[in-house]
């Protein structure tokens, strides 16, 4: 079996984001990437990519690269190709850290759906369910995201992680404060600042969430502060989780385990450089006893190739969505799995649920 094609089209979401909730630094309508191996026995596979402000403007980019490295390879063999397309982006292409995970989900779904396995058992099968929890986007105030929190609540999830503004600490503490009154002492609440803050600020931060119980403090500082991560992690009982944005898993991350700089690490199929990469940083986190939470990977169709992920190993706690989730449901042929506030894992083979690819031409802005 050879790699004959990779059709790659900039797509835009139909759906807006709400208009009280953002992504910080944008709203409206998001774009992506669909990408599609093709090889010569008729076998294909599809999935979606982050594509940052700009499907058109990184369209171009990720063909003129990925194309000509991918065409006449042997699909099934993932490992070389990972460590291969490694050493070729350091010599020349020096793509973004989502560039590759959507090609290396397109192979492990063309391997599972010819040995006729859902991706997860085909990984090695680990459970097959996982606890959810919902992903707050920026809101207005404090009320909103106590009233987030109780939606989600009462759609049966069993955890809310609030990105709160990062306006003013003040501001943040406050919110962390409402949300907690609003849901009550056993509802698993997480908080992820995404690096807005001091030194000193991230420690009063965490001393406020141990106060009300929060699971863990996440990328509080950047990821590549390594020093005051190592530190902020000694200083406070809460667990610090970071890593999602460090470039080149798992060797950026193999000192923070060595050091314990922080307390868990984080991986996803988008960021990470998709199943492959993943693997290799959870097992990493594995082989120094710590977690490595699964991060959202946006768009529902990557969100299930988590899902499977979550399935394959035993270090993550849980299985995360944006909430609300209506905006990133497109082209996946049905909702996530989830029920009872549980992500179940399915059996069908590959994905487990079909990509809608009518859904992809109707959103196609250009085809590269």
């Amino acid at each position: 079996m050879r790699i004959t094609a990779l059709d790659i089209r900039a797509c835009r979401l139909p759906e807006a984001l709400p208009s009280q909730g953002s992504l910080r630094g944008g709203a409206g309508a998001m774009e992506c990437l669909a990408y599609t191996v093709i090889c010569d026995d008729g076998s294909q596979a599809t999935m979606l990519g982050f594509a940052g402000r700009s499907a058109r403007g990184f369209g171009e980019t990720a063909a003129t690269s990925l194309r000509p490295f991918l065409i006449g390879r042997d699909p099934m063999n993932r490992e070389a190709a990972w460590h291969d397309w490694r050493r070729a982006d350091r010599w020349w292409h020096h793509l973004p850290i989502f560039a590759w995970g959507p090609i290396d989900c397109c192979l492990w779904l063309l391997a599972a759906q010819a040995a006729g396995q859902p991706l997860w058992h085909y990984i090695g099968g680990a459970r097959d369910r996982v606890p959810v929890y919902a992903s707050s986007l920026i809101l207005p105030d404090a009320r909103a995201y106590a009233d987030e929190a109780l939606e989600v609540r009462a759609a049966g999830l069993r955890g809310y992680k609030i990105h709160p503004p990062g306006r003013s600490l003040a501001e943040d503490i406050t919110i962390h404060e409402t949300v907690r009154e609003a849901v009550g002492p056993d509802f698993a609440l997480m908080s992820d600042p995404v690096q807005p803050y001091t030194f000193d600020e991230a420690l009063r931060l965490g001393r406020v969430l141990e106060r009300l119980g929060y699971l863990w403090l996440e990328e509080p500082l950047p990821d590549e502060a390594s020093g005051a991560l190592a530190e902020l992690s000694r200083a406070l009982d809460i667990p610090v989780i970071a890593g999602e944005v460090l470039a080149k898993h798992p060797y950026s991350l193999a000192d923070y385990a060595a050091r314990r700089v922080v307390d868990g690490l984080r991986a996803d199929a988008s960021w990470t450089g998709g199943v492959t990469g993943t693997l290799k940083t959870a097992h990493l986190a594995e082989a120094f006893h710590m977690t490595c939470e699964i991060h959202t990977a946006i768009f529902h169709p990557l969100e299930m190739v988590n899902l499977h992920l979550c399935g394959a190993i035993r270090n993550c706690g849980w299985f995360e969505v944006l909430w609300p989730m209506a905006p990133f449901t497109a082209f996946l042929d049905g909702a996530l799995p989830i029920q009872n506030g549980e992500a179940h894992l399915p059996l069908a083979p590959g994905l487990g649920l079909a990509i809608d690819r009518a859904a992809i031409d109707t959103a196609t802005l250009e085809v590269f």
